[in-house]
């Protein structure tokens, strides 16, 4: 599985990564092993388009 981090993080900045796969996982980058959250891949596209203005 491989972990993708925003571009925009910095080392020292607050962020997630996210795992793209049959389900999207997601994850703090701070504290990796406090768990994923998995949500499918229809919602993630879902929210892709919402946090970018897109209408449904």
């Amino acid at each position: 599985m491989t972990w993708r981090k925003s571009s925009y993080s910095g080392p020292e900045a607050e962020c997630v990564e996210v795992a793209l796969a049959q389900v999207v996982r997601i994850r703090d980058t701070k504290d990796r092993p406090g768990g994923t959250l998995e949500i499918s891949t229809r919602s993630w596209d879902a929210f892709l388009k919402l946090s970018a203005g897109t209408p449904r």
